[in-house]
């Protein structure tokens, strides 16, 4: 008989308490601030009047503001709780993503997508803190590997819903968005804070304090570069969701419906890999050997990708590059929550999380300009492959090149 416990482990019980179910429930909306686009950005072109180069802003729009929100707020969670901000990230993420599909031009719909990513700042980075609250040790890295299995499940339905619906119309994908609505009901009534106290507000001067500390905190090498190395695993990732329905329409003579397929084999590997984060981290005692492992997985399977000649072979690398998201993102989760006091784990997770939307927002910008560029000597089609195979070894090598440089720092420590 499966259980939960045969799946990811002897910690998988907690699927089982309601606060932990009650932040999966919420952490259904996030994922589909870019994956639900993934498979429909080819057919938005022309409706929205954009190209197949630009196209590609309506997932840096949606990314580009959380640079800034996600650590704010971090540090508002950290002061007021993390209850207020979660509710208000999840009704401002659905009023604006519902509210493209009502909208004409491309213009608009940018600028909806950069409002969704305030939503979306005030989501992911809270939820993960939240886990570092309630659960510690190969039981956090089992919840924060459950966490991303949801968001893979919730990445795999979605997209084969919109590669569906916007055969009907390019409005409806967006309409899903107003899931979030109940969702931000239930969390209303029944989510209680993770924490006993949150930090003191002492007015302007705690805040200064507070700064400051962040400041000592990421000043330290063992900190700053895991922030560097949770960003650079969505260069892959994003170079994947952008370029997607791109390379299997126009280069190898897909369907969206089809793309949509490949995005949902994508968030359902990394789904299934990511319930595997809490045996993982139990059996090394160094994460620094399976982080490196996956990672490269992660970026050769990209390769593979860009490199085939059909949906087959671009199906075989897209489960190598899912399988290593989903192990490094959920183990670089798990230990960046461990790494500062409980009073700045909200300001440290958030700027993990802000390096990521940092990624994802330069990734489709410079793919899109680097693709315009090789056009010219290399022809559409090979200037697309060429830079799909550029993005996963970069990705991968900026992580590595991390982990090693973590791997020889001291441990971090704070002044009393």
């Amino acid at each position: 008989m499966v259980s939960p416990s045969s799946i990811a482990g002897a910690d998988a019980g907690i699927v089982r308490e309601r606060p932990f179910q009650l932040l999966l429930l919420i952490n259904v909306l996030p994922p589909l601030g870019t994956a639900l686009l993934s498979p429909v950005l080819g057919s938005l072109v022309e409706p929205l009047g954009a190209s197949t180069v630009n196209i590609g802003l309506m997932m840096s729009a949606f990314t580009a503001p959380s640079i800034v929100v996600i650590p704010i707020a971090g540090v508002v969670a950290d002061r007021y709780g993390r209850r207020p901000v979660l509710i208000f990230g999840l009704l401002w993420f659905g009023l604006t993503g519902t509210a493209i599909a009502f909208v004409s031009t491309f213009a608009a719909a940018l600028a909806l997508r950069a409002l969704q990513g305030v939503g979306f700042a005030a989501l992911t980075p809270i939820i993960i803190t939240s886990l570092g609250d309630l659960y510690a040790g190969t039981k956090e890295a089992t919840a924060q590997g459950l966490r991303f299995t949801g968001s893979g499940l919730s990445q795999t339905a979605f997209p084969l819903a919109a590669g569906v619906l916007v055969g009907m119309a390019w409005q409806y994908p967006f309409l899903l968005y107003a899931i979030s609505f109940p969702i931000a009901a239930v969390v209303y009534a029944y989510f209680e804070e993770p924490l006993d106290k949150t930090a003191d507000g002492n007015g302007e001067a705690g805040l200064r304090t507070q700064v400051g500390d962040m400041r000592a905190l990421v000043a330290q090498r063992r900190a700053w570069t895991m922030v560097v190395a949770r960003g650079s695993a969505n260069v892959a990732w994003f170079g994947f969701l952008t370029y997607n329905s791109i390379l299997v329409v126009d280069v190898l003579g897909g369907t969206p419906a089809e793309a949509g397929v490949l995005a949902a084999l994508a968030s359902l590997t990394y789904a299934l890999a990511a319930t595997q984060a809490g045996r993982i981290a139990d059996v090394f005692d160094d994460r620094l050997y399976p982080l490196v492992a996956m990672n490269l997985s992660m970026g050769v399977g990209l390769a593979l990708v860009f490199l085939a000649r059909s949906l087959a072979v671009a199906a075989v690398g897209v489960v190598f590059m899912g399988a290593g998201f989903g192990l490094v993102l959920s183990i670089y989760r798990s230990v960046i929550t461990t790494l500062p006091p409980a009073d700045l784990r909200g300001g440290l997770v958030s700027l993990g999380e802000g390096s990521g939307r940092a990624a994802a927002t330069a990734t489709p910008i410079v793919m899109g300009v680097a693709v315009a560029v090789s056009t010219r000597s290399l022809g559409f089609e090979a200037a697309v492959r060429a830079v799909g195979v550029g993005t996963g070894l970069l990705g991968a090598g900026v992580g590595v090149a991390c982990l090693l440089l973590m791997s020889a720092s001291p441990p971090i420590r704070m002044d009393e």
